[in-house]
């Protein structure tokens, strides 16, 4: 028999200076999947990640927080890891970049390539500011993206159309320290001959067939434009590893961050007694897998494999790159309510339920994925908890109550074992494809045949006429019911050992995946999945959410009508009709509450995204007003959850909230942001509008 390959897979590295959120955990949860899935087929397959701890925005927060580098990423390090078991996803080597073998590793990699020619020094310009009396790296310095002209943007990398550049090519730079103009200051840097590499580049990506075809196609125009070399140093101060020979120049973040794949790898082997590098990245049987978003594939398809290729380290077999994701068809926000942390949503939801949505959404495409909550709350109830929870229950409680639980002889019913082993094909190509979509399309479909078939034969029927036939139809559903826990363990590996020790099937892998179980007794029955339910009484149509004014003009086209630019965690725009009661110079900076859910509308030709929520006595109207809450934070009726829906300005109307003693009531619940109190401007008595 052929050796068997030795796999790594990873992860992109999260950065250590913030918490896991939902839109991370969609990268996490396709991994831990698809190694799940090689494991169970019998791979020597492993999942090495780290935290991503070097660079300026670490300094940043440090300093913010007022702790050292090292305190903040040893806090987010034992953070993410508590948030990663959470939605259970099982590294084998979870690392920080910030180690020993990570240092040994990076100096391998340059001395290797510095050897070969690969890496130069020549003296550029730096940017440099004057008033805080050093040079800034790129996250001390933003202005407009020298290619698309975007505003705000870093010096190393535009987040709205991902070119890379210098931070002396940023138009109308500004210090992120003292906001004043920097200079420009000569520097000598290390650069690493990109170019060398276009056409060796080139022949990887369009000889490979385990790449997506669309990055393919991305990443070749890079290269017929012309690759530029890499300037993988940076002045100090600068936390990070210092190049050998430097006494204050250091490895760009970018350049020993990838390297934390490699040292992961030798943190794992560490324990297990083997060679991050004989066995993994330079041997002839290692396999190296990367799935990372598409918002840094320049990184890892151009200056990753290339400095693999000059140091004699192995290629990526494949780079999976997946799309951003969005929840209710729009970009997480904080002020609609609709940016959740790791940590918030497994408080609200079980988080497997939200490894099976990622799952039926997710596919070899690099397309955006949707976290419609509509969608979320129908996926869990009609299908794993009508589908495939209650085909379970249903089998092991019908085969416990009437025939102890024991399961002699099965139905030998030809026809639905073909059908499902069809299908059990088809998934596991599905698994291997990295199309999680279909791979879970058809284990439902497989839930679907043995909740038909067990209807079909209603064996709590047959058992009166044939009791032996009817054991003969639960042993054949206990066997599917074995299938399908097997199938969906790398999508529910919880709920799938849970089922797994109900069916006292141990140690199962992918060739248990069969119709053999005779003469077996289970163990008692238990409801595994149970409904997302939202009651409705802790509903509420409207998103509420404090706001900052931060100017107040006149209409220009509408005497009583003032336009504001509101804070409410990200900029809008509101029209109002306040011009009566306040005077525009006196709302700027008052912190009010605003409907951010209401559609958008102009009004007399102007924007108005939202409104302000005010009290109405009949004569007079007030502001609702806050001290403390922030801008985006959620304003609420006690327990109440906001609805972060649009709603249009009729719905809006029908909903009575009303002014009882200057404070806010919706039915008998006051309004508070955070625990704090809202306040009303002049009114006592009378509604919300």
């Amino acid at each position: 028999m052929a050796e068997k390959r030795k796999i790594v897979v990873t992860s992109a590295l999260p950065y250590a200076n913030g918490s896991i959120h939902i839109g991370h955990l969609v990268e996490y949860i396709q991994t831990d999947m698809f190694v799940r899935f090689l494991k169970l087929t019998g791979e020597d397959a492993i999942y090495c990640c780290a935290d991503d701890t070097h660079g300026t925005p670490i300094e940043l927060k440090a300093e913010e927080m007022g702790i050292s580098p090292e305190e903040l990423i040893k806090k987010y390090h034992k953070e993410h890891l508590k948030d990663f078991r959470k939605f259970l996803i099982s590294f084998d080597s979870y690392y920080t970049t910030n180690s020993a073998e990570n240092k040994e590793f990076s100096d391998k990699i340059f001395n290797e390539l510095k050897k070969k020619g690969y890496i130069y020094t020549k003296e550029i310009e730096v940017t440099w500011c004057p008033n805080c009396n050093r040079s800034l790296p790129d996250r001390y310095v933003k202005g407009k993206c020298p290619r698309c002209g975007a505003e705000d943007q870093y010096g190393d990398v535009c987040e709205k159309c991902n070119a890379t550049y210098t931070t002396v090519e940023l138009v109308d730079p500004y210090c992120t320290i003292c906001k004043s103009t920097p200079e420009r200051k000569p520097s000598m840097h290390y650069f690493f001959k990109l170019n060398m590499f276009g056409a060796k580049l080139d022949d990887w990506l369009t000889k490979n067939r385990n790449l997506q075809p669309e990055i393919v196609n991305y990443v070749r125009n890079w290269i017929k434009e012309g690759l530029q070399d890499w300037d993988i140093s940076r002045d100090g101060p600068y936390f990070g590893f210092k190049i050998p020979g430097e006494d204050d120049k250091y490895y760009y973040v970018w350049l020993d961050a990838p390297v934390g794949y490699v040292a992961s790898t030798a943190n794992y082997c560490k324990k297990e007694g083997c060679d991050a590098e004989k066995d993994y990245w330079k041997s002839k049987k290692g396999r190296i897998i990367h799935f990372i978003g598409k918002d840094i594939i320049y990184f890892h398809f151009l200056f990753w494999p290339a400095m693999l290729m000059g140091a004699g380290f192995n290629l990526p077999e494949s780079i999976y790159v997946h799309g951003f994701l969005t929840v209710n068809g729009e970009k997480m926000s904080k002020s609609r309510g609709t940016f959740f942390t790791a940590s918030d949503f497994a408080e609200k939801y079980n988080p497997e339920y939200l490894r099976y949505y990622f799952a039926k959404m997710l596919s070899r495409k690099m397309s955006d994925i949707d976290l419609d909550f509509a969608d979320f709350e129908d996926s869990v109830n009609n299908e794993l908890v009508a589908n495939l929870g209650n085909f379970c229950y249903r089998v092991l409680s019908f085969l416990n109550k009437n025939f102890e639980g024991k399961v002699n002889d099965i139905d030998e019913n030809k026809k639905l074992i073909e059908e499902i082993m069809a299908k059990v094909k088809r998934i596991r190509s599905a698994y291997d494809d990295i199309n999680t979509k279909e791979a879970v399309k058809e284990i439902m479909a497989i839930s679907d045949l043995g909740n038909r078939y067990f209807q079909e034969k209603e064996p709590w029927k047959m058992i009166k006429k044939d009791e032996q036939e009817a054991h003969r139809v639960l042993g054949l559903c206990v066997n599917i019911v074995k299938i399908l826990s097997i199938l969906i363990s790398p999508v529910l590996p919880k709920f799938a050992e849970e089922l797994q020790k109900q069916l006292k099937a141990k140690d199962v892998s992918w060739d248990d995946i069969n119709f053999r179980i005779r003469d077996h007794e289970v163990e008692s029955e238990k409801i595994l999945i149970e409904k997302v339910e939202i009651a409705e009484e802790q509903k509420f149509p409207l998103d509420l959410r404090v706001a900052k004014i931060l100017d107040a003009r006149q209409h220009p086209n509408a005497d009583k009508l003032l336009i504001l630019e509101i804070d409410a965690g990200e900029k809008r725009q509101l029209v109002a009709g306040l011009k009566k009661w306040y005077k525009p110079e006196d709302l700027k900076g008052k912190k009010t509450i605003i409907v951010a859910n209401l559609k958008p509308a102009k009004l007399r030709g102007e924007l108005s995204q939202g409104m302000i929520l005010a009290a109405d006595d009949g004569k007079n109207v007030g502001l609702l007003t806050v001290e403390k809450a922030r801008p985006g934070d959620s304003a609420n009726f006690g327990e109440l959850k906001n609805n972060t829906s649009q709603v249009t300005f009729e719905e809006f109307e029908r909903i009575r909230m009303k002014v009882m003693d200057g404070k806010a009531f919706y039915k008998d619940k006051e309004l508070r942001a955070r625990e704090e109190k809202v306040r009303i401007d002049s009114v006592q008595k009378g509604t919300l509008k």
